[in-house]
């Protein structure tokens, strides 16, 4: 299937500065991917290109195969920028109307998208009456209307509470059940973890990593972390036998690499039951990013879809 955003060999540079080199990332239809990075690595820059607002140095990028800022490509395209600003005068139905009308959407799509982000009750105040969660929701609601077919996101839970939030990523998940493609940027490393197809993660303008989590933490072949739980009385055994670190005076910790987990857990097996229960954790999505941060990591740019 053809990928909605395709980009090749993108480089762009602003005078003496270099914000992105020879990056290559696609989005296919039904995707959604994480786009990380620290401040100053290259996102915002690759959003701006995407959505037309500068060209890139050399490199190509297409959106459903169109130009960046084209009329077909601002078609498919909507975006939710970190900080979402409406006239205050305006209530939240117009603003969605207007975003409606912009994307030639059907006129009861306002009223669905509203329900959607939970704020028919207040559709009809002013903006300047919003709290900062309720004017997340809208930006999101804007972002929504007309059914998208790459919807752009930059630190899209930025003032949610955890229930807003949890309701934000069924949404999005929605949004690509219904093939529309999802390129997302933020720094809730945890909140992210579950919820995306493929990690991409830039450092100083280079794409460093580019897959599904289960990939990314393969190739760091970072230690799986297996938290025993002893039986009473059968912790200091426990210990003596597989080794690691004492954890409230309960469990024993082992950093095990992840070729010797098979061999780890049989020795744990042989514990019978002096083992009450054993938690297995892989390496997480923030140590991956920790990982593919480090400086002497090189670039990777394989797509692992």
């Amino acid at each position: 299937m053809s990928e909605v955003l395709k980009a090749r060999d993108v480089c762009m540079k602003f005078k003496a500065v270099t914000a992105l080199t020879n990056v290559s990332i696609d989005v296919a239809p039904g995707e959604q991917v994480a786009l990380l990075g620290h401040n100053g690595a290259g996102k915002t820059t690759l959003f701006r290109i995407v959505l037309g607002f500068i060209k890139p140095t050399s490199g190509t990028l297409s959106i459903a195969g169109h130009a960046p800022g084209s009329d077909a490509a601002r078609r498919v395209v909507s975006y939710l920028p970190e900080q979402v600003a409406f006239p205050k005068m305006l209530t939240g139905r117009e603003i969605v109307r207007f975003y409606a009308s912009l994307k030639g959407a059907a006129s009861d799509a306002v009223q669905d998208v509203l329900k959607k982000v939970d704020l028919v009750e207040a559709a009809d105040r002013r903006v300047e009456t919003y709290s900062k969660g309720m004017r997340q929701r809208l930006g999101l609601a804007q972002a929504l209307v007309g059914r998208p077919g790459l919807l752009l996101l930059d630190e899209p839970t930025s003032g949610l509470d955890p229930i807003s939030r949890q309701h934000f990523y069924e949404l999005i998940a929605e949004v690509a059940g219904n093939g529309g493609s999802v390129l997302l940027s933020s720094h809730g490393l945890s909140e992210l973890e579950a919820k995306t197809d493929r990690v991409a993660i830039l450092r100083k303008g280079e794409l460093v990593a580019n897959g599904p989590l289960s990939t990314l933490q393969a190739e760091a072949d970072l230690p799986i972390r297996i938290r025993v739980r002893a039986a009473a009385n059968a912790l200091d055994e426990v210990f003596e036998r597989i080794g690691g670190k004492r954890v409230n005076g309960a469990s024993v910790e082992i950093m095990c690499p992840r070729n010797g987990k098979m061999a780890t857990l049989s020795k744990i097996n042989d514990l019978g039951a002096r083992v009450e229960d054993v938690d297995v954790t892989p390496p997480s999505l923030d140590e991956i990013y920790r990982y593919f941060s480090k400086s002497d990591i090189g670039p990777n740019q394989g797509s692992a879809a």
